[in-house]
């Protein structure tokens, strides 16, 4: 019932707040309770992105592997792998970032009116040679044949200077 929810949102809390402690006794509450490990495991995925993002790239990793691990060899022997991947998560640092910077990106495109702006020409393949006539991937640059960085615009026109990590597209 609602205490499936309520114990996942607690485990989910609780490693936001980087309480280990609390983390370790919500999850031996649900898997004890008899909750599907692989639901954890997939929360635990999730968490990996939205909470501790790039604050810890490796946290996904640890993610997919105890999802895997659960799945391999099921209950109770992953219940060990769970609350390693909880613990790791609890400690591990928070960093939002790049959750907020697509969430500035879904609003960019759901208040957007009209058709939305072509992709720049420069960015476009050319596999035929009628695309290419037509300018398709004209004034591209390779980034990796440059030593330096290359200035090149990778937005349309009408979202130049926009930065979806800094602002709000209204």
């Amino acid at each position: 019932g609602e205490e499936h929810y309520n114990c996942i949102s607690a485990l989910h809390k609780s490693m936001r707040g980087s309480d280990e402690n609390a983390s370790l006794y919500w999850l031996a509450r649900m898997l004890e309770g008899g909750e599907d490990p692989l639901y954890v495991a997939r929360r635990l995925v999730r968490f990996a992105s939205e909470d501790i993002g790039l604050a810890d790239p490796l946290a996904l990793t640890q993610a997919v592997a105890a999802y895997q691990g659960c799945h391999f060899i099921g209950m109770p022997e992953c219940e060990v792998i769970l609350a390693q991947c909880v613990v790791y998560f609890a400690r591990a640092p928070k960093s939002i970032e790049v959750y907020r910077a697509y969430s500035n990106v879904k609003e960019c495109l759901r208040m957007h009116t009209g058709p939305l702006p072509p992709v720049p020409l420069h960015l476009r393949n050319a596999p035929t040679r009628l695309m290419k006539n037509l300018g398709y991937g004209k004034g591209y640059k390779y980034n990796p044949m440059y030593k330096e960085p290359v200035e090149q615009d990778y937005l349309p026109e009408e979202l130049k200077g926009v930065d979806f990590f800094k602002e709000r597209k209204t």
